[in-house]
């Protein structure tokens, strides 16, 4: 099978975007791995004619935007994003309109209808920048509740959140981590800005995923505690031999990103489908505030 996909993503001119919650026989085939913002500026600069997703429907949307001209194909049509779909333009609009000199940020896990009506996208790697780039001394900042208040502590700026949540690390909990601690007094605990303020008060550092494993390579620990989906950690340990990793909650599992597997990557190459596409009318709006966060740097 994997010989297969590999002989038709060379014939499609195919490149295979897995995130890194991805099951391992996915991540293992694709040719590029990353967070949102890394496979977001990964879909604004390829070459290849068509890019398979594997990940949620937000972010194959994103690729879609970005790349309009390129056939973008979410291999698991089911695979779909619940705090994406937590606020509805609807909401959003009522929102601006009471607080009218707001800016508009929307987390980049988000609809492209949503993206459409903000000022500017973010991501759990660049919330905090993107928000103090901002002229605005008002931020409304959708759709996450606890990335809104780990970007409240680090900015002087109003933020007015919506009440949105990830399941999976909205679970986490403070006395998770003390447990955690006990058991391995060594390890570093590194979580998600997407966990509740109260874990995040406990742990050792915060980062993206992305940040994650920048850091782990560079640390002189030894081993960690990992506070986000389980998936993470298959990365981690095959880019870091030699070091442990322990998951904050072996139940830290994102249902929708474990639907996709290698049968589905192989018959989106063959078939093309399930194709993802965004009306242009709204993509030309998403896309402005997405190549407005990538202009940002961090």
């Amino acid at each position: 099978m994997i010989n297969e996909i590999l002989a038709l993503k060379k014939e499609r001119h195919a490149i295979i975007l897995a995130h890194n919650y991805q099951v391992p026989s996915v991540q293992d085939v694709a040719d590029r791995i990353g967070d949102s913002l890394e496979l977001s500026r990964a879909a604004a600069s390829l070459d290849e004619d068509v890019i398979i997703f594997c990940g949620v429907d937000f972010m194959a949307e994103t690729a879609a935007i970005l790349s309009p001209q390129k056939t973008v194909v979410l291999p698991q049509r089911g695979a779909w994003c619940p705090m994406a779909h937590m606020i509805t333009p609807e909401q959003l609009r009522e929102l601006k309109e009471l607080y009218p000199d707001a800016a508009v940020v929307c987390y980049v896990n988000s609809t492209a209808e949503i993206k459409a009506e903000s000022d500017i996208c973010c991501t759990s790697a660049n919330g905090v920048q993107v928000v103090n780039s901002l002229k605005e001394s008002q931020v409304i900042f959708v759709p996450d509740r606890n990335l809104a208040a780990y970007v409240a502590r680090h900015t002087r700026k109003q933020i007015i959140p919506w009440d949105g949540y990830c399941y999976v690390h909205d679970n986490f909990t403070s006395n998770e981590i003390m447990a955690a601690r006990a058991l391995h007094p060594k390890a570093e605990v590194l979580v998600h800005p997407e966990c509740r303020p109260e874990v995040i008060d406990r742990a050792d550092f915060v980062y993206s995923t992305a940040g994650m494993a920048r850091h782990v390579r560079s640390s002189a620990a030894r081993e960690f505690i990992i506070g986000t989906e389980v998936g993470m950690i298959y990365r981690l340990v095959k880019e870091n031999p030699g070091k442990a990793f322990f998951s904050l909650s072996e139940s830290a599992i994102c249902q929708n990103m474990k639907k996709t597997n290698l049968e589905d990557v192989l018959r989106a190459l063959q078939t093309l489908e399930t194709r993802v596409s965004v009306p242009e009318k709204i993509a030309s709006k998403a896309r402005r505030s997405i190549e407005r966060m990538l202009a940002v740097k961090i």
